[in-house]
């Protein structure tokens, strides 16, 4: 029988250790993002992957709201933020820090996930658009690549948190491996 552990058995890090360890070199970037929930969510999965940070651009809200925090769960002390108004200054900072700046997006030339070749010393910026229209085109036209997740079904997208699990795992795994 496999018993369920107790969170006490987990053996997580405090919010100081997350803080001083080594981070994945990755950054989330949301973009015009507007569900509050969407954006709480994205800061546990962020931190589920010790990711660098996460940059919430345009219309996102930022910590701390209610509505947020209620999702993250305390992840909003632990993954570091920052705020744009514009998520092209935010692509121009990172291409200036050499970020290889990646859009998720349904596009022309694409790259899909399961091809996608994570390099283990470079540093990725991965950008996650509007619940309703995705990445903006001009923010697709400034980034190094566009990344899609194959689909197979009827539908056209995944919710944007879901998006960015299933991209922040397969990008973690990928760096796993080539470490």
């Amino acid at each position: 029988m496999n018993r369920k552990l107790k969170n006490s058995e987990l053996d997580r890090k405090s919010v100081e250790a997350f803080k001083e360890a080594e981070k994945t070199p990755i950054i989330v970037v949301l973009d015009n993002i507007r569900s509050l929930n969407n954006i709480g969510s994205v800061f546990r999965t962020a931190d589920a992957f010790l990711i660098e940070a996460i940059y919430l651009c345009g219309i996102c809200a930022q910590p701390p709201h209610k509505d947020i925090t209620k999702t993250a769960l305390g992840a909003t002390e632990s993954v570091r933020w920052n705020y744009f108004e514009s998520t092209l200054d935010a692509v121009k900072e990172l291409q200036e820090n050499q970020y290889q700046v990646v859009a998720v997006e349904q596009a022309e030339q694409a790259v899909m996930l399961n091809d996608f070749v994570v390099e283990a010393h470079s540093k990725y910026a991965v950008i996650f658009g509007n619940e309703v229209k995705g990445v903006k085109q001009n923010v697709v036209n400034a980034a190094n690549t566009v990344l899609e997740i194959p689909q197979v079904g009827t539908k056209h997208s995944f919710n944007i948190s879901v998006s960015v699990g299933i991209v922040l795992w397969d990008m973690y795994a990928k760096l796993l491996k080539s470490s």
